[in-house]
Formats: structure tokens, sequence, C-alpha cells
């Protein structure tokens, strides 16, 4: 796989979809001078809020995130897979960077930062209400007034298939009416899921964009009407065709300086969860978008024409440098505050310790849930690559407490680990678990092994359709360990990978593994 750092490869004339070959969903993008950025849903996962940066909207580096932690922060203290961050928009009004997204339990909120890397501002819920989401604001410039257009999720309100829009104060802070519904799904035939609206100005129109009929199956639609309020007409500007491009649909429309239109949406992918594609746009002789090839996706096609910039995609390689970790990876809920750590005098209390060497040290954290990775907070995790790789970790167990046990999963929702687990006898062992989606805890994949050493090289191999293979070397080369492992995704996130470290419940400090030489390598 590609690390940020890594120097100039060749470039090409064209580009292959899909340009993000990973689980970056429900992307939006802005462009400010020559840089573009683009942001995806994050859900449960913190830090939220990926940031990623382009100048040519082919290469993109993932430079941070815009959400340190979830709010409220208590409900999110625990895993919440497919809840937290949906479908976030992205804007740039004002000499700030606004991001506004839907929390489909809570309402809609805001962030906001006068610079992309920071600092972002907490939270601000700018609608609350349950069902609320896929925000997407816009400052009219012609008009000086501002709106706010979102969607529904019919799994907390009992409403689907509409669009509602709102003036909303400039300062994006609150809405400043009861809304009106501006686009009505269930009056345009054979149009459902109507959701992900994105709002601009153009040509003297208001559009949306936004995607119906599904996250597998759906299409791309515009709406244009000469008032915010409406009357919208609509079109279907981006569909399957005879591709294998699925459900293409979904992203965000951005006009480089030159003035070439380019749309970056998502295809549904299952176990991969959503990739990013990037579509050629042109305007008709009536004023539609026309995207793709003629309306189909592309699969190749002449790169924007932008200048030339070095290969580069979001790392996943980590050497964990004094113990920090790369913006790649993301726990799966909020961390506890390093302020109430050390106001406990306790410097083991984080999940990560920073230390002089390279090397992730995870405490092994105490739980009663150590027979279920899906339902631990303390499991860091970078997205699952779209294509057939290997992935390495060198893994030390220093925890001493019987049951301390740290390994590398592959998690949704079913889960595989393999890892090093302290017997009651002190002695270590290679082990190497799974469960079912249905299961309600891990059993054996294969039968342990001693580890003498209490060290190990982990390793998986994920091929085709995301099957996975697992191997352990504890000195003598690398062994295959257990059946095959089908990986799979939750309901609306991709698998993961993850590295973590527990132990039972108990008093005291339980001790860490190290994790250094965090490799993925393409098969």
């Amino acid at each position: 796989m590609t690390d940020e750092t890594q120097g100039t490869h060749e470039i090409y004339e064209t580009y292959e979809n899909p340009i993000l070959d990973a689980d970056w969903s429900d992307p939006d993008v802005v462009r400010v001078g020559d840089d573009f950025y683009l942001t995806a849903s994050s859900f449960g996962r913190a830090p939220g809020l990926p940031l990623l940066h382009s100048r040519d909207l082919v290469n993109w580096t993932l430079i941070g995130h815009a959400l340190e932690r979830l709010e409220p922060a208590d409900e999110f203290a625990r895993p919440r897979h497919d809840c937290g961050v949906w479908a976030p928009s992205i804007r740039h009004h004002d000499d700030r960077f606004w991001i506004f997204w839907g929390d489909p339990d809570q309402g809609i909120f805001q962030v906001n930062a006068p610079e992309i890397r920071g600092p972002w501002t907490r939270p601000h819920l700018v609608k609350e209400g349950k069902g609320l989401i896929d925000p997407c604001p816009l400052w009219d410039d012609e008009t000086g007034e501002a709106y706010l257009v979102h969607a529904w999720a019919k799994s907390r309100s009992g409403v689907k298939n509409r669009l509602t829009g709102h003036r909303m104060h400039p300062d994006g802070t609150s809405v400043l009416d009861e809304g009106k519904v501006i686009v009505d799904g269930d009056r345009v035939p054979g149009w459902f899921t109507l959701e992900g609206p994105k709002l601009y100005r153009h040509d003297g129109w208001f559009w949306i964009l936004a995607p119906a009929g599904g996250v597998e199956t759906g299409w791309q639609g515009a709406f244009r009407a000469r008032d915010f309020f409406g009357p919208y007409e609509e079109k279907i500007v981006l569909e399957q065709k005879d591709t294998d491009v699925n459900g293409p649909h979904q992203g965000g429309w951005v006009r480089t300086p030159s003035g070439e239109d380019w749309f970056l949406h998502f295809q549904q992918r299952g176990v991969y969860g959503r990739v990013v594609h990037l579509q050629p746009v042109r305007w008709d002789a009536e004023g539609w978008p026309v995207m793709g090839d003629d309306g189909a996706p592309v699969a190749v096609h002449r790169r924007p024409a932008l200048p030339r910039q070095p290969a580069a995609a979001p790392a996943t390689d980590d050497d964990f440098p004094g113990g920090r970790f790369g913006h790649q990876w993301q726990w799966t809920a909020n961390p506890p505050p390093l302020s109430a750590a050390l106001e406990r005098g306790d410097p083991h209390d984080g999940w990560a310790t920073q230390h002089s060497g390279d090397g992730l040290r995870l405490s092994c954290v105490r739980t009663a849930d150590a027979h279920d990775l899906r339902k631990l907070p303390n499991v860091l995790t970078q997205r699952l690559p779209g294509t057939p790789c290997a992935v390495e970790v060198e893994l030390d167990l220093r925890g001493e407490e019987p049951g301390a046990r740290a390994g590398l999963a592959v998690l949704g929702d079913a889960f595989c680990w393999i890892g090093l687990q302290r017997g009651a006898d002190g002695t270590v062992h290679l082990v190497h678990r799974f469960a079912e989606a249905v299961a309600e805890r891990e059993r054996d994949a294969d039968r342990p092994r001693l580890a003498p050493g209490g060290r190990a090289r982990l390793r998986v191999e994920i091929g085709t359709g995301a099957r996975c293979r697992f191997a352990y070397d504890i000195g003598d080369g690398f062994r295959s360990s257990g059946p095959v492992f089908a990986a799979t995704p939750w309901r609306w996130v991709g698998a993961l990978l993850g590295l973590f470290a527990l132990a039972p419940e108990g008093p005291g400090h339980a001790g860490a593994a190290t994790f250094t030489a965090f490799r993925i390598k393409p098969l």
C-alpha cells in the first residue's frame, strides 16, 4: 500500500477509478484556491470527520480530523458502529472551513475552523431532532441569505424520501424557520430513498444534487429551481447503465480554477464499504449536468487539467514513532480524556502510552467484555483496503496478568483475530479466535500454541472477496492458522483492521503490549 512520504512515481495522462479504494463513505469536497479538501462519514469512531487533501483530485493524502471526540461524550464511550457522524458536507465561507453533519439520534451539528488543520470548534447543535441526516448549508452570495437542506432517516423519524429546507442564520448556528419539504420523492414517479443532498447556486438556479434508489443500486439525481423553496424539477444524471459500477451516487461537485467540473461519489462494495470515484461533468444545452460518459460512470478517464502531482494515497503503514499513531487510525469509541488520567495520577490509565522509542504501546485495558471485540471501545482501527493485500505487525506482550491478551483483528459484524495471551501459569500462547455475526462470544479458530518469549509476528492475507487467511511467526517462520475467515461489514460501515490489548476485570494495572512495524502490502 502507499505511504504518504514515499517519492514520486510516473504520472500518466489518465486516472483509474476508484481514486480512493477504501471506505471513505459519503464523500464531499470543496476547493479553496488551488487546494481540494474532502471529508467523509466516520460514524462512531474517534477521531471523526477525516480531512483529505489533494491538488489534482486524483492523489489524496489524509491530513487530520475535524472532530476530536464525539458528543455527547458519554453517549459514545462505548462502540456505536453505525451511529454518530453521517454524511458530512464541507464548505468554505467567510474565511472559515465549515463541516455540517447529521447524527440520526440527535440532530444536525457543525464545526468550523480558520484553517483546514484547525483549530476546529467543538460540535454545535444547529437543529435538534431524531432522524435528521445529510445536511448541507449554502451561503448565497447573490442574495446574502443562508440556507440549509437535509434528508430524513425513517429508522428514527418514520419519514424518508423527502428533503427539507430551512433559512439558516448566517453564522451557521441555527435555522430560522420550521422548515418546508422542498422535494418530496413520493411525488416523483419511480423515486425512492431520496437522501444525501448537496446544495449549490449555479447559473441562476438553486441546485440540489441528491441520490435515490438505495445505497447498492441507486442513481444520482439533480434538482433545480429558481427559488430555494421550489418548485424543483429533476433529472437522473448518473447511473450504472451497462458498467460494473453499481449505485454510483452521493457525493460532491467541484470546479477547478480553469473551470472544469468534476463529481466525486461513492460505490458500495460490501465488506470494503464505500469507495470513491471521480467523474467528469459537462453541461447540456438545457443547462443540466451530464456526469461521467453520457451519464454512466467512467472506469478510466483523462486526468483533470491541473498541475502534475506525485502519486499519493492515504497512509496505511506505521512505525508508531514515540508511541504515536498516524492519522489513519481511529478508536472504536471516544478514548478517555488525558486530563482525567492525569487527575487520577495514573500514567497507565490511557489506552496508548507515548515513549522514547518506536512502537505502539497499548495498555491491557481491563474489561468484562474480553470475549467480544465488537463491544470494546479501545480497538484501534483503520480501513480495510479495497484490493487484495497482506497485513503484518510485530507483537510483544508484556501484560503479566493471567488472561491479558493482544492481537491483530479483522472486525465487522463477525470478527477474527490472532495474537498472544498470558496463561494462568505465566506462559504466553499464540491464540486465534473468531465470532460469527450471531455469536455472543468468541471461540478458538485453531488450537493455542506456546509462544516462547511472548513475541510473535502476525499476518493476515486478505484475498478476493475479503477472504482472510491468518498466519503467525513465533521464531521458526510463518505458519498458517485456522480456516479461511470471510470478513463482514457492519450495516453501514465496511470491515476494519484493528489492534487491541485487554485483560479480564480486576484491580490494578494489567500491563501492556507493544506493536511495531505495521505494514500493508499488495498481493
